[in-house]
């Protein structure tokens, strides 16, 4: 078989940590009549609580016995409150009792869980209902009691960690028969004045005192605010129905002024990095543009108005001195096509027959002698020379 083989360390961790991820084993109340109990030198108190069906090995480490009002004996009959856990080296689990009452309160508690349950069956303490708490909250409402050590630890966190964070404080009642209503009435205020985020909670104290917060109308208060809610509510080991309604539990009221107040020291130091980064990023986009305009300049003084007019500018004076050149060349051309006429028309001029020894003959009416048979004799005839004209008379013919 290709299974894959586990070793009991293994296993028994694997199964330590489903106890972990289930929420109602992470704190329960069981009730049930004590047996097998036992005071350990150590302080540590083990004991076993069973009913007709079964039993529950339990252990209550000396930090919580020092809380016990009572001391716990055979056959008594208790509510223990703690959460389940799995004990690695014997490989068994057992309830570690936080908090254990005399029998008579396990009511009450029942009656939480019911609520509890219905409440979680509406999708009161869904997830997705859940709001995200502002990253910068610079008002921050609290609604507690007026004077007590929760107040004055989320004063004294809040200064701390930001001075200028501005806390509101509606004071509420937070134990007794008044107090359920108290806090609904403090938390409606409180949420119509849309401060960034609520703090809703008490210090420590027993079952009862934490009784209000466990309430129905505590709780759809809770669950209604349009503001975030964190629920602050006892000490660590305290779980109210609140705590399950609020966007976001704390484990005491110090814990929630540090949730909910940002440190400012932090922010400054993260602004500066940013201011830092941003002036760089700046210079640096300046300094683009800035090579850029100058490439733009240059460019627009190629192909711009006047770019372009010392472009035309040169482009003209380069034709004119091309059209001078073949001006001269074409005269040139010209003149000797000229000379070559010249030559040619010399050539056959009668002129230039004339200074070769030949003579041009006309009739006395000027007409060109060009026969004897145009003249007689003594008829007087004119000859023109290459340097002038004389007339003479014809004396003979001959043909």
């Amino acid at each position: 078989m290709n299974q894959p083989v586990f070793s009991v360390s293994q296993v028994n961790a694997y199964i330590r940590q489903m106890f972990l991820r289930d929420d109602r084993l992470r704190f329960l109340a069981v009730k049930g009549e004590v047996s097998n109990c036992k005071y350990h030198s150590s302080g540590h108190l083990y004991f076993t609580i069973k009913d007709k069906m079964g039993q529950l090995s339990c252990v209550m480490f000396a930090s919580f016995c020092k809380s016990l009002t009572f001391r716990l004996q055979e056959g008594q009959s208790v509510v223990v409150y703690g959460s389940m856990q799995v004990y690695e080296r014997d490989g068994k689990y057992q309830l570690y009792a936080e908090s254990i009452e005399k029998d008579g309160i396990g009511q009450m508690f029942e009656q939480i869980e019911e609520l509890k349950h219905r409440l979680e069956e509406e999708g009161l303490f869904d997830s997705a209902r859940k709001k995200q708490l502002p990253a910068f909250a610079w008002r921050v409402g609290i609604v507690t009691a007026q004077t007590g050590a929760a107040i004055r630890d989320i004063v004294q966190i809040s200064k701390r960690r930001n001075p200028y964070v501005q806390l509101i404080l509606q004071p509420a009642l937070v134990q007794g028969e008044a107090a359920p209503e108290s806090l609904v009435h403090a938390l409606r205020k409180l949420d119509a004045l849309h401060p960034d985020v609520i703090i809703i909670g008490r210090g420590g104290g027993s079952a009862e005192d934490l009784m209000a917060f466990n309430t129905e109308m505590v709780v759809r208060a809770v669950a209604e605010c349009e503001t975030p809610v964190i629920s602050a509510v006892g000490h660590e080991t305290d779980v109210s129905l609140t705590d399950f309604a609020a966007d976001l539990r704390a484990p005491t009221p110090s814990a929630a002024a540090e949730l909910a107040v940002f440190e400012y020291r932090v922010l400054a130091e993260k602004l500066a990095e940013f201011h830092t980064d941003l002036t760089y990023a700046m210079c640096r986009k300046i300094d683009l543009l800035r090579t850029r305009i100058e490439s733009l300049h240059e460019k627009i003084l190629r192909v711009g108005p006047a770019g372009n007019l010392k472009a035309k500018q040169l482009q003209l004076i380069y034709t004119g001195e091309r059209m001078e050149q073949a001006m001269h060349r074409h005269l040139l051309q010209k003149k000797h096509s000229l000379e070559l006429l010249a030559g040619r028309l010399h050539a056959v001029s009668p002129a230039a027959r004339l200074s070769g020894g030949y003579a041009f003959v006309t009739t006395k009416d000027q007409r060109p002698l060009t026969s004897v048979t145009q003249v007689k004799p003594k008829d007087t005839v004119h000859i023109a020379l290459a340097d002038g004209t004389f007339s003479a008379r014809v004396e003979q013919m001959k043909e």
